[in-house]
């Protein structure tokens, strides 16, 4: 700052921060700061700053006051404050290369609330990457091998009568599909638990469908179930993604990244690895953590080591400089033995990658629900209970309205704890809501519609009109903190609040047929333009009309 350098020969860097309206606009507490090394109280220092920054600063800052032991603050010119206004967000990832994953579902189990949840916020938080400038690879992994196919192949199995794929085409829609291989799940998953035939019978499952893979068998009649069964989960996910308005550049199955993550412990048992009891395990106790099976005593590949091969495959496509990971937080364990293991030969790697947790996601008043007993909290249960309370309270049908409440009321959260989802909340156009957000945008496009004259030139502001000025610049600083944390709340929180500074404004000001119109049109233009780059960043629609 200037003014520090001419008066006390001192190069420092000077933190602004945004001030109540009442105090002015910025605010800095730089004399405190400098009081140790000048030897002079705070408030001696803020009084000479505040005579100098009047004198360098003239046509650019209208007030300079103290306040408190040493407290600077600056109100901006009328013209200051309109220039804020062609200010953009910080391109603060140019040039890099991040890759987002996200949603992560696995083929033959039905898509859960969680998955809604991750892929709303996921899609956000991809969207924030991409406005700070950064190059961006959506992609999704899930489990098309595992113990979990096992079980479900098991019960296919069994109600086929055998290995007989022509009874597939009994089920001829998706629903029919997905519905009876969500409850293939389910009778699989109970057998493995309660029957020890059963159970050794899925064990011997899970071995043929990896060896499928390794054998690339698509002709048997074991493979050919496997493979239409495997091919209608991937239909239910891209339909519903579609139906949300997710996309996804790649998928990565397990059965990819299993052989890549086999081969890659195997490759450094000793130094990083060890065996134990036939298994190959990495000791999480020499780093204060747990010790987990990368590779089980039947030699097959865990999860954990299906992790280590998604990571080293990401690699290999991306060469990313950082890697978004979206799951929920009963995997932050887990995932610290993963990313502690890879350290240990690949630290670039693991110190590039960044492990974003969630908590459960309920219906109000609802209960944590698990998959393995059928009565979990879909992802469908959660647009269908939005759609319903859409039409209750407010008689409106159309399904990206829900969906886009939906999307709100999970993105208005801190990502991090338990998610309470209300559907008759999420729908209110009162409120901090994604249909308040849509109708404040419609209805700001209304008033543009209407006026006869066009915005012009934004002068000599009067003081409601300044409120609502200064909130419309907060949207570059808002959007970079967002980018900052990967936390888009922050964006919801300040688009509710700009909302309601444009009631205030609105409510005491005519626009239309005022003396004063150009200006007030020019303002409502911006609002209405920041409401729908705010809700865009979101994924949410900015409808012109509700």
């Amino acid at each position: 700052m200037a003014a520090i350098k001419e008066l006390f020969g001192v190069d420092m860097s000077v933190e602004l921060k945004r001030t109540g309206e009442q105090f002015g606009d910025w605010a800095t507490n730089v004399a405190l700061q400098l009081a140790g090394t000048l030897n002079k109280s705070p408030r001696e220092i803020a009084e000479s700053l505040a005579v100098k920054i009047r004198e360098n600063s003239a046509g650019k800052v209208s007030d300079v006051s103290v306040a408190g032991p040493g407290f600077l603050n600056l109100k901006l010119t009328d013209g200051m404050l309109v220039q804020a206004l062609q200010a953009e967000p910080a391109k603060s990832l140019e040039g890099q290369v991040i890759v987002a994953e996200y949603s992560d579902p696995n083929p033959f189990k039905v898509l859960h609330a969680g998955h809604l949840y991750t892929s709303v916020v996921g899609d956000a938080i991809a969207n924030l990457l991409e406005y700070a400038g950064a190059e961006v690879h959506r992609v999704n992994f899930g489990g098309d091998v595992g113990l979990h196919v096992g079980k479900t192949m098991w019960a296919i199995l069994k109600d086929l009568g055998g290995e007989n794929p022509e009874k597939l085409s009994q089920y001829t829609s998706l629903d029919q599909q997905i519905a009876w291989l969500s409850q293939c799940y389910i009778t699989g998953n109970n057998a493995y638990d309660d029957d020890e035939t059963a159970k050794a019978e899925i064990i011997e499952l899970n071995k043929r469908v990896y060896g499928l893979h390794e054998a690339n068998d698509h002709d048997s009649a074991f493979a050919q179930i496997y493979w239409t069964t495997r091919g209608w989960s991937y239909d239910y996910f891209n339909a519903f993604y579609a139906h949300i308005g997710s996309t996804f550049e790649k998928y990565y199955p397990e059965s990819e990244t299993a052989p890549i993550g086999l081969a890659t412990v195997k490759e450094h048992i000793g130094p990083v690895y060890e065996q134990s009891d036939g298994a190959i395990v990495f000791n999480g106790e020499k780093y204060g953590l747990h010790t987990r099976v990368f590779i089980n005593s039947q030699g097959l590949p865990t999860y954990e080591a299906k992790d280590v091969g998604l990571i080293m495959a990401k690699w290999r496509d991306y060469h990313f400089d950082r890697s978004v990971v979206i799951t929920g937080n009963d995997i932050v364990e887990y995932m610290k033995v993963v990313l502690k293991s890879i350290e240990q030969f690949e630290p670039a790697l693991a110190q590039a990658t960044t492990h974003l947790t969630h908590g459960i996601v309920k219906l109000a008043g609802g209960v944590k629900m698990s998959s393995r007993l059928g009565n979990i909290l879909r992802a469908t249960d959660v647009l269908d209970a939005a759609a319903s309370a859409n039409k209750e309270i407010t008689g409106n049908e159309d399904e990206q309205v829900s969906i886009s409440a939906v999307k709100y009321a999970f993105l208005k959260q801190r990502i991090g704890g338990d998610i309470v989802y209300d559907p008759q909340e999420s729908v209110s156009l009162e409120g901090n809501s994604g249909p308040y957000l849509q109708y404040a945008h419609a209805r700001a496009r209304s008033i543009l519609g209407k006026a006869a004259a066009e915005a012009g030139e934004i002068i000599e502001l009067q003081a409601d009109e300044r409120s609502l000025l200064r909130k419309i610049t907060e949207y570059p600083e808002v959007v970079s903190k967002a980018v900052d944390e990967l936390m888009p709340h922050h964006i919801c929180t300040y688009l509710y609040e700009l909302a309601q500074t444009f009631n205030r404004f609105y409510e005491h000001n005519r626009v239309i047929n005022d003396p004063r119109e150009a200006t007030r049109l020019a303002l409502v233009e911006s609002y209405a333009n920041t409401l729908q780059k705010g809700l865009n960043l979101l994924g949410i629609t900015a409808p012109g009309h509700m």
